[in-house]
């Protein structure tokens, strides 16, 4: 035989007890059914007594709602004839019982325990009077007269040997007699006075599991509305999916840290007779659910789930006195426990010189206070200091039997959280080391659950969520690149890649949960006003974990705020060179408070597009190889430039054809005048390791200084005024067979750029359209410098540059 038990939310409406009558009547095998009450019904029962005790008279009106919501449902449900007159004529008698408690308690004004223990059993016994009669065959027990309970400590304790024996005694025509035995869930008698009392709230499947271990069910099956354990909250974590199986540790563990699919006693009877629980969903009976069991399922994650407790608080008891000095820990727990207060977490230092007890907030000021008064003394004397608490604080519980088997596992979790900038305020791990529990802000509960999900692949997909700032040309077709792979890197490297955040100079759009790329721009434009500055902000207070801020701007000030983003771990990539060419000390600080933060700062576009040049450095470098100097092609505009001039195209017309094909800046004169490369081979020569600024490097330029004043307009005006000296020169250099080419050098530490002709059997000298080429020579490619080429201009290769910053971030 099997016990089902079916919850509030199962039995709440019709169309749900239909689902309960269906399930059970499809059992091939004895049953017996534990209901709740109907869905809120015990949270009404409640507030009407509390009504009727402080002498509001709306407790009448409370109470005829409670009698028309169940003649609803037995008219819904119950055919008319003679079954349901008698059913109704049952709950009219409870009715008449329940509204003489209530006005008994208005009149005294006081709403005793015992009291308030009979008003919530009519809950339970009108409900399972309904369910008897709505299921073929079902016959009705009354908990009350086999579950019994006696007081200890101020609550009412399970007396576990004299109700199994009451157990067996009552069910003994099961498999007989009768096939469907129904029972009230929750209510119960103390063993001695006869007193109504109840297992405490979600007392229910206790009431199942007690049932079962008594008799030695065939397996405990708890009907709920949801699907069974989920890896994490997922109102929290929108990806978080059903745990096929768990073991009853695992299940005890996360049922006491807040994940509320089972109240906790419930799992203790059932582990001691090793009868599996199943966890049903009575709105999709098809789906599998999650079996506890004793069995322990292979597999190669460290973690089964992931369970919280939001406002909670921690107490430090601190003092040099607790060193060495035995039964302190004695009087901490003796106080709190004679006072009421439930301790769920206990961090001690190894010194002995303090121990951090987690509370909810709401006892964190008794408790404070109670052990305050309990170490008055050493308070007084200085060897011990007062009481300090932390509030609004969230507890995070990582449970798995395989994390004891799996080297490693705190490290990578304790990394992660690091990484996305979380701090752990404290923590314990038992030596089972199927429970790391460790308190945070709460403000960073949901980012830490998302960490965690994702960082040990409880999640589907790993997730990296992007803030994007430019939709120009490299803006725009990055997210046309990142749309077209969207589906790609889900199927083929579990990767989810989530635009939370658009801006441009004017306006920005953010979706915590993902924007859509279609049709972003209209999106974009009709959304409200914005700067950068709160932009920034904006990214902040969002907080989510594993954030990249992609900037696709030539801005400054989109520039100036890297440092706040990498200082609250927020990742950059970044195609603007500003910050990376930027003064030297605040490069550096750039870098450092990236180290710092665990994130990324990475700018592979900065030179050469898509080009690797940066990362190779990088890789020679931390290899132990030395950079000794670098010549260079960098800018894919003057080499578009140079490479497209000839007799028919002079070089004004050269200049208007690079901006037309979008290789130059809006304002070409921002390449003309060599700045652009001068910062490409500042970044590179900083990347290699020499201390470098733009004002170091020796400049000489091919267009006069006077033809960047003024503005955009007059200098369009005026470039045809060089067309004649350039065709004079090209044509000397054409009839000499070389060509020209921009060259940025780096040697002995310094730096130069310079319009240079270059001889046939040059490797600059067959560079075509807008490549990009770069000679390395180090340590070990002295006498063969290493060579580097490729397109280094276009928005197409310098997104995609991008587009393999932001995979380097996310590991792929």
């Amino acid at each position: 035989m099997k016990v089902l038990k079916f919850g509030g939310t199962s039995v709440g409406s019709v169309a749900s007890l239909r689902n309960v009558k269906k399930i059970v009547e499809g059992c091939n095998e004895p049953v017996v059914v534990v209901v709740s009450a109907l869905g809120g019904i015990t949270d009404k029962l409640l507030k009407t007594a509390s009504l009727a005790s402080s002498g509001d008279s709306t407790y009448i009106q409370s109470m005829e709602e409670i009698v028309a919501r169940h003649h609803q449902v037995v008219e819904e449900l119950i055919p008319e004839g003679g079954q349901r007159q008698r059913l109704i004529e049952r709950m009219d008698a409870m009715f008449v019982e329940l509204r003489s408690i209530f006005h008994g308690v208005s009149l005294i004004r006081d709403l005793s325990e015992k009291t308030s223990n009979t008003i919530v059993s009519y809950g339970e016994r009108l409900s399972s009077d309904i369910c008897s009669v709505l299921i073929d065959g079902a016959v009705l027990h009354d908990s009350r007269n086999f579950v019994k309970t006696v007081r200890k400590q101020g609550k009412n304790l399970l007396a576990q040997e004299e109700s199994y024996l009451l157990i067996e005694a009552e069910f003994a025509e099961l498999g007989r007699s009768e096939q469907v035995c129904l029972i009230p869930g929750f209510i119960s008698r103390d063993l001695h006075s006869g007193e109504v009392t109840n297992l405490g709230r979600g007392g229910s499947d206790y009431t199942a599991s007690i049932v079962a271990a008594a008799l030695e069910a065939r397996c405990l099956e708890i009907w709920t509305d949801v699907d069974g354990f989920m890896t994490a909250d997922p109102r929290i974590i929108s990806n978080a999916y059903t745990i096929d199986t768990l073991t009853y540790h695992e299940a005890m563990e996360l049922c006491n840290f807040g994940a509320k699919v089972v109240y906790p006693p419930t799992i203790y009877p059932a582990c001691a007779k090793d009868i599996p629980i199943l966890i049903k969903n009575t709105f999709r009976p098809e789906v599998k659910g999650t079996v506890i069991s004793n069995s322990q399922q292979s597999s190669s994650r460290a973690i089964k789930g992931i369970s919280s407790i939001s406002n909670t608080s921690i107490i430090t008891i601190a003092g040099l006195s607790m060193v060495g000095v035995i039964g302190v820990n004695k009087r901490i727990f003796s106080c709190l426990a004679d006072n009421g207060v439930s301790v769920f977490l206990v961090s001690q230092a190894s010194s002995e010189n303090n121990t951090s007890i987690g509370v909810k907030d709401v006892d964190g000021e008794l408790a404070c206070q109670v052990l305050n008064d309990e170490f008055a003394k050493e308070i007084q004397t200085g060897a011990m200091f007062p009481m300090s608490i932390q509030r609004n604080l969230a507890t995070i519980a990582v449970v798995g039997e395989n994390m004891k088997k799996t080297p490693g596992v705190s490290g990578k979790l304790y990394g992660a959280l690091g990484r996305n900038g979380i701090s752990v305020i404290a923590c314990a791990q038992g030596a089972s080391e199927t429970n790391i529990s460790f308190v945070v802000e709460g403000l960073w509960l949901r980012k830490a659950l998302n960490v965690i999900h994702d960082n040990f692949f409880l999640s589907e997909y790993q997730e990296i969520n992007l803030f994007l700032c430019g939709i120009g040309t490299v803006g725009g077709s990055l997210i046309e690149q990142i749309a077209s792979q969207q589906e790609t890197l889900k199927k083929r490297r579990n990767l989810k890649i989530n635009v939370v955040g658009i801006a441009n100079s004017r306006h920005a759009i953010y979706d915590r949960a993902g924007l859509s790329l279609e049709g972003y721009e209209e999106r974009l434009k009709n959304s409200e006003p914005s700067n950068i500055q709160k932009y920034k902000e904006e990214i902040i207070s969002m907080n989510i974990y594993n954030s990249v801020f992609v900037d696709c701007t030539a801005s400054k000030d989109v520039a100036d705020i890297y440092y706040d983003l990498l200082d609250h771990n927020i990742n950059v990539v970044a195609a603007n060179k500003i910050a990376a060419s930027s003064d030297y000390d605040n490069y550096k600080l750039l870098k450092a408070t990236a180290q710092k933060r665990g994130v990324k700062y990475l700018f592979e576009t900065n030179v050469g597009a898509g080009l690797p040049i940066i990362n190779t450095i990088n890789s020679l470098r931390n290899s132990g190889d030395h950079i000794l100097k670098i010549e260079a092609v960098l800018s894919g505009t003057l080499n578009y430039i140079f490479n497209t001039i000839s007799k028919d195209i002079p070089f004004s017309k050269t200049v208007q054809m690079a901006k037309e094909e979008g290789y130059s800046e809006p304002d070409p004169r921002i390449d003309l005048c060599g700045m652009d490369v001068v910062r490409k081979l500042v970044i590179l020569s900083r990347e290699s390791g020499y201390k470098m600024s733009q004002e170091d490097v020796e400049k000489h330029l091919f267009v006069p200084d006077e033809f960047f004043a003024g503005s955009l307009e007059d200098f369009w005006k005026n470039l045809p005024q060089l067309d004649a000296e350039f065709e004079t020169r090209r044509q000397k250099l054409e009839a000499e067979g070389k060509c020209w080419r921009f060259v940025a050098k780096l040697e002995d530490g310094k730096g130069s750029v310079e319009l240079r002709e270059i001889p046939q059997g040059h490797s600059f000298y067959k560079l075509e359209g807008s490549n990009n080429i770069i000679l390395l020579t180090t340590d070990r490619y002295r006498q063969y410098p290493m060579l580097i080429q490729g397109f280094g201009a276009g928005a197409a290769v310098t997104a995609a540059g991008v587009f393999g910053d932001i995979m380097n971030i996310a590991n792929v």
